[in-house]
């Protein structure tokens, strides 16, 4: 006998199971006066750009230039008389190396001496267990408005011994107050009371907590102070010219400026070489403007690589949650 199934229906098709058509993209239509306003932004832009970047490219154009076509101005965009006597005689004259060696150190220890002061200032003032942390403040805000003076700075630093001394560039201004501030706000917002408590929990004391903990959570604070003070510290030539005598401890800004000044190497005799009064001038220029552009090469290596840490460890410090 025979058994006749019946015939298998197909599933029905769910509307789940039915392909969707594709979603069209939304295209934001911009409006014209969204058009205008980023063609007049883009131009602001690149003005300022143009504006601050040709100052620079004349300096270098007009270091390997004749000083003579650039007073009768005929250098603006390429060199004209292509010489590097500017520069051979900057690398050899040991004046000028002497005080790039002078401006590297006061750079280096004058800002370790900074950053580790306002980062131990800043810290101890942040702490709310500090017995008298409103006055020790208070006293360091007043420095912000009232100033003794250049003759009250030049008597501390004569009776301390630190005149004619590398101390006399680095002590007197190491520590900046609005950057002491910055700081302690970092401190406060970002290092909080339970992490203390924790840390002396597992039998840290306050240095091995700040050792520790807290600047490794730092860096950025750690990387805006360094690149403020690395900046200040290599254009400082304002103390170096009221507490140093001898030529030999001056800074290259200083060197630059007498150069700037007199149109010479030194005063002590190194455009002595130079057969007339024309051609010490002509080498005067050229110098000055190699000057510049050595003086500035250190800052454009160093600064980019510190730059990602600006804006966030400015804003993490200039802000109290």
């Amino acid at each position: 006998m025979t058994t006749i199934h019946p015939p298998v229906e197909a599933p029905a098709s769910t509307p789940d199971a039915a392909p969707r058509p594709p979603r069209a993209r939304r295209r934001h239509r911009e409006s014209g006066a969204d058009r205008a306003f980023t063609i007049v932004v883009t131009a602001t832009l690149l003005c300022a750009i143009l504006v601050i970047l040709y100052p620079l490219y004349f300096v270098v154009v007009a270091s390997v230039s004749e000083p003579s076509a650039i007073l009768n101005g005929d250098v603006w965009l390429w060199p004209r008389g292509l010489t590097f006597e500017g520069y051979a005689r900057i690398l050899s004259d040991p004046g000028i190396l002497r005080g790039f060696a002078n401006s590297v150190l006061y750079t280096v220890v004058g800002t370790a001496v900074s950053v580790a002061t306002i980062l131990c200032g800043a810290y101890a003032l942040s702490r709310r267990d500090l017995f008298g942390r409103t006055f020790f403040m208070l006293l360091f805000v007043i420095t912000m408005f009232i100033d003794g003076g250049l003759i009250a700075r030049y008597l501390v630093v004569q009776e301390l011994g630190m005149l004619n001394t590398m101390w006399a560039v680095v002590l007197p201004g190491a520590v900046g107050v609005w950057n002491l501030i910055i700081a302690r706000t970092f401190f406060e917002s970002n290092v909080p009371d339970e992490l203390r408590d924790a840390a002396q929990l597992d039998g840290a004391n306050d240095f091995r907590f700040f050792w520790r903990i807290v600047l490794p959570l730092s860096k950025p604070l750690i990387a805006l102070m360094v690149m403020i003070h690395l900046v200040a510290n290599w254009n400082a030539f304002f103390d170096a010219l009221i507490f140093l005598d001898d030529e030999n401890k001056y800074p290259l800004q200083l060197v630059l400026r007498n150069i700037l000044i007199q149109s010479e190497v030194s005063a002590s005799g190194g455009a002595g070489a130079v057969d007339s009064y024309a051609a010490a001038q002509r080498m005067g220029e050229l110098m000055k403007y190699g000057m510049i552009v050595i003086s500035t090469i250190p800052l454009l290596i160093a600064l980019p690589f510190m730059q990602k840490h600006f804006t966030k460890g400015a804003l993490l410090g200039a802000v109290k949650s």
